[in-house]
């Protein structure tokens, strides 16, 4: 069967807090809504993804552009953002899996089982059996006892045969909370498939939290270390992390010498395992004459950025004798964090000397280590 996913993200999501949708906000460095994004892309069975957002957010930066997928405005009702994504599904789709965007942790076992059950049923959704009593309350005291046999706790992904479901959304009233409702209302089958406890749905601020911390049992950190070195000679000023700073000479090089901002990309290369500065842009190769680092830096946080991972944290060290790195070290955190994307409270630019001990101390040159940390959830 070929499948297309959707990912309902027009919600406004104000239970949740902050300045901007939840859906949108840092979830392990990436928006929450890319993890569910990632996870159905990566999906071999997945032909298709669209992405259904509010029409406000269409021409804003806050949604992820990667991985790729079809965008398209949502309406008033949860329904509505539904059927504008089916209206979306591209010819020779057979069946559409639907998926809240503020349920991050979505695993392939999970979206497995739906398929699954497709495979026999018009429709199937994931659901975990309720195991605590269930009160009903009344002016704030316990009123009974509801029991709790054959009762679920709904969750997403849940798919259909795209067919039915488009003519049970035409056929509906447009205020049911799911799609299951909607096909049930239509007379369709759906099959319960076994959820996941750890797929929960960001609802609060709290919740936030929850999903780092389950997150955290998958993530993938790397850290990478990088070293650079460049002789002295003739100029008035040296770069150093993005900012000039006037000295008694320069520092040489194929591209202008920034050893500080050098070891920092080798370093982004080094944690995914892309070999160095050189092996990207050759000294050899006459465009890079003179080149702004800032160049290596960017292609470095781009390529990390495309295999998935965050930048969590920069630490660059700078060992020299002269120039005085303490008057500028908030100018460079400031110049560093702008082209990594990056608070400057996740930045440490530091120096130490070398005692008047070797290259360093003699004053030939300026020496730089750097580490760096990568996540990806």
């Amino acid at each position: 069967m070929t499948t297309a996913a959707i990912i309902v993200a027009a919600g406004r999501g104000t239970r949740a807090g902050g300045d901007i949708p939840k859906q949108w906000q840092a979830l392990g460095g990436l928006p929450v809504a890319a993890h569910a994004m990632t996870r159905f892309a990566a999906h071999p069975a997945i032909t298709q993804l669209i992405l259904v957002l509010h029409p406000d957010d269409i021409e804003t930066d806050l949604w992820p552009r990667e991985p790729a997928a079809t965008v398209v405005a949502g309406g008033a009702t949860r329904a509505a953002s539904v059927q504008a994504g089916l209206n979306a599904v591209a010819d020779g789709v057979v069946t559409v899996l639907i998926h809240d965007a503020a349920r991050p942790l979505v695993s392939t076992a999970l979206i497995d089982r739906v398929l699954d059950a497709l495979k026999t049923h018009t429709g199937a959704a994931p659901a975990v059996a309720v195991t605590d009593t269930l009160w009903q309350g009344t002016a704030g005291t316990v009123g009974g006892v509801q029991d709790r046999e054959g009762l679920f706790r709904a969750q997403t992904p849940q798919g259909f045969h795209l067919a039915p479901l488009v003519a049970a959304h035409a056929a509906s009233t447009g205020q049911e909370t799911d799609d299951v409702a909607v096909a049930r209302a239509a007379g369709l089958d759906v099959a319960v498939v076994a959820g996941d406890e750890d797929n929960i749905k960001i609802t609060s601020p709290a919740d936030f939290a929850r999903a780092a911390k389950l997150m955290g049992h998958t993530m993938d950190i790397r850290v990478g270390n990088g070293y650079d070195v460049h002789r002295f000679g003739p100029g008035d000023h040296v770069w150093l992390c993005g900012v000039q700073i006037p000295h008694t000479s320069s520092l040489l090089g194929h591209s202008d010498a920034d050893v500080g901002m050098h070891a920092v990309t080798d370093a982004i290369y080094g944690a995914l395992g892309k070999g160095d500065i050189g092996q990207h842009f050759p000294p050899s190769d006459p465009q890079w004459k003179g080149a702004e680092s800032h160049i290596f830096l960017k292609h470095a946080v781009d390529l990390a950025q495309s295999e998935g991972f965050g930048i969590s944290n920069v630490d660059c060290t700078l060992v020299c004798e002269h120039p005085k790195i303490g008057p500028h070290q908030d100018a460079m955190k400031a110049v560093m964090g702008a082209y990594m994307g990056l608070e400057s409270d996740r930045i440490s630019v530091k120096a130490t000397t070398s005692e008047k001990l070797g290259f360093t101390g003699r004053e030939e040159g300026i020496a730089s280590l750097a580490t760096v940390t990568l996540i990806k959830a």
